[in-house]
């Protein structure tokens, strides 16, 4: 199964283009999808924020959602993609987001491998709507951001199926 081939495959055909608002997978979702052929007709741009100052700076996730529910959850997730989606010259009409910690987290934090995922799909009235999960994941550091990118991206159309009125 080649998700990176399924998810290019599925946003043309639907006309859609994807922006990726990235942390523990730091790009890694972006890259996958640009590494196929006719990827430019549907991946608009891709960020990576992997510092809660980038998170604010460039996403506008609220620094009182980050103390109040930690970086990695999936209230962050959620402002990640929706903040990508708003951004002025995103034209991009489904993001996805992604943070977590690949390997050892503080002593008081998420179990290595915790990752939290959020889906944002604008409407044609512009309304934004968000799907949110968090799963945990197995092995080294780079194992888990390589499989937390495959997923994130092998659900974009589980999700836009999900949406209300589809």
């Amino acid at each position: 199964m080649d998700i990176p081939r399924q998810v290019v495959s599925f946003l043309g055909s639907r006309g859609l283009m994807l922006a990726t608002a990235e942390s523990c997978t730091a790009g890694y979702m972006a890259s996958l999808v640009s590494s196929v052929p006719g990827s430019g007709s549907c991946l608009d741009v891709g960020f990576v924020t992997y510092s809660p100052t980038g998170k604010a700076g460039f996403l506008g996730v609220r620094e009182e959602t980050m103390k109040r529910y930690g970086l990695t959850s999936e209230e962050v997730a959620r402002e990640m993609s929706e903040g990508a989606l708003s951004q002025e010259a995103c034209c991009a009409d489904v993001a996805v987001s992604n943070t977590g910690v690949a390997d050892a987290a503080p002593e008081d934090g998420p179990p290595p491998g915790t990752q939290c995922f959020a889906w944002s799909y604008k409407r044609r009235n512009g309304a934004i709507v968000t799907f949110s999960e968090t799963k945990v994941f197995d092995g080294e550091r780079n194992e888990v951001r390589r499989a937390a990118a495959l997923y994130a991206l092998s659900r974009i159309e589980h999700y836009f199926n999900g949406l209300p009125g589809h």
